[in-house]
């Protein structure tokens, strides 16, 4: 996921994934266009690892937005296929998607209880 991708569909603009130093977390610089409003982001993504404790087993990370909320994902790659549950993984809100054979193109769905989920499409940049 390293580097700059275009994003389509329900959202719409850029998001750049790096690793910061150490390579022990990722982060994600989010600038869309989202339900007709503007958000920029900030995405942290990695292993937990409280002080004096070794490194728990999800992938998990925090998003903080240009709007003042927080929220709470976990990651899971199985595959070629991406799950992003929205707070406790098995969350009935999540995002699921697909890379392509080459990694440029991922296409999937965020799902969000009672509807109003959408299509999203990342392109490699």
């Amino acid at each position: 996921m390293v580097g700059t991708w275009a994003v389509t569909g329900g959202a719409e603009g850029s998001v750049r994934y790096e690793w910061m130093p150490g390579g022990f977390f990722l982060s994600q610089q989010v600038e869309l266009v989202q339900f007709g409003e503007p958000v920029s982001g900030l995405e942290v993504i990695g292993n937990l690892r409280p002080f004096g404790e070794p490194a728990g087993t999800d992938v998990v990370s925090r998003y903080y937005d240009s709007n003042g909320n927080t929220f709470d994902y976990v990651y899971e790659l199985v595959g070629d296929t991406l799950t992003i549950w929205a707070g406790a993984k098995g969350s009935p809100a999540y995002f699921r998607g697909t890379f392509n054979a080459d990694d440029t193109v991922m296409t999937g769905d965020w799902v969000y209880p009672g509807g109003g989920g959408y299509t999203s499409t990342m392109t490699r940049v």
